[in-house]
């Protein structure tokens, strides 16, 4: 068994072990591999270890690896995630290659990507991502800006809103990141009577997974404790 067979079997019993602990069912929760700045080698592990959702944060790095991966056996079981900042003039390259959207921030950005989905592909999955904390060096809207962006990106015909996304504030204890948690979840309750299609709430990731799974969390974003620390000299936007 390699190491990051290891680590997934470890995050996948984590995360059972954290349903349970708050009574949730198993398989309500999706591990999300964060494969970013890793080596097409590592996520070809991962593969074989039973892995099958990838999220990546520069937009060229994941394209190079959605396409090498296209061309394989098992590409069809593969989702992609783009769970990084998204710039005007790169939403083309993700509206043609990911399966999936975390960081939807402004209606232009939607509106874009809604443009440039290829016709015979499925509509983009889409999760507006929200500053929970106020942060000014987070990305994401405020609360009261959910309503107004999600009404306009469900109208959009290519895109498909599913849910929410948060990088809360960094906190130590179970308590802070609870509340931080909840919130996003509340939030998405309060937009369910007039979008009932929303069913993914992308939060958490390995310092914070339990909070995050006691608080609603249907994906976490694992990736250092699967690949191990990142090497951001490599990295290509």
């Amino acid at each position: 068994m390699t190491s990051i067979e290891q680590n997934i079997q470890k995050t996948r019993e984590q995360i059972c072990l954290s349903t349970e602990k708050c009574g949730r069912a198993h398989g309500t929760v999706e591990l999300l591999a964060v494969s970013k700045t890793k080596p097409i080698l590592a996520v070809e592990e991962a593969i074989e270890a039973g892995q099958r959702a990838f999220g990546e944060n520069y937009v060229q790095e994941g394209v190079e690896k959605i396409q090498h991966f296209a061309t394989t056996p098992f590409a069809n079981e593969l989702t992609w995630h783009f769970i990084g900042p998204l710039q005007s003039n790169k939403s083309r390259l993700v509206a043609e290659n990911f399966d999936w959207v975390h960081t939807i921030d402004r209606s232009k950005i939607a509106r874009r990507l809604s443009e440039q989905r290829p016709s015979h592909l499925p509509p983009l999955n889409v999760l507006i991502q929200i500053n929970t904390s106020g942060e000014g060096s987070k990305s994401g809207i405020n609360f009261e800006e959910l309503q107004t962006l999600a009404d306009e990106v469900a109208q959009l015909p290519n895109l498909t809103l599913r849910g929410l996304m948060s990088i809360p504030e960094r906190a130590d204890d179970y308590d802070s990141q609870f509340k931080a948690f909840s919130a996003l979840t509340e939030a998405q309750q309060k937009l369910l009577p007039k979008h009932p299609q929303l069913d993914t709430l992308s939060m958490g990731m390995s310092g914070d997974l339990d909070a995050a799974v006691a608080a609603g969390s249907t994906m976490v974003r694992i990736g250092t404790a699967i690949f191990g620390a990142r090497d951001y000299s490599k990295q290509t936007n």
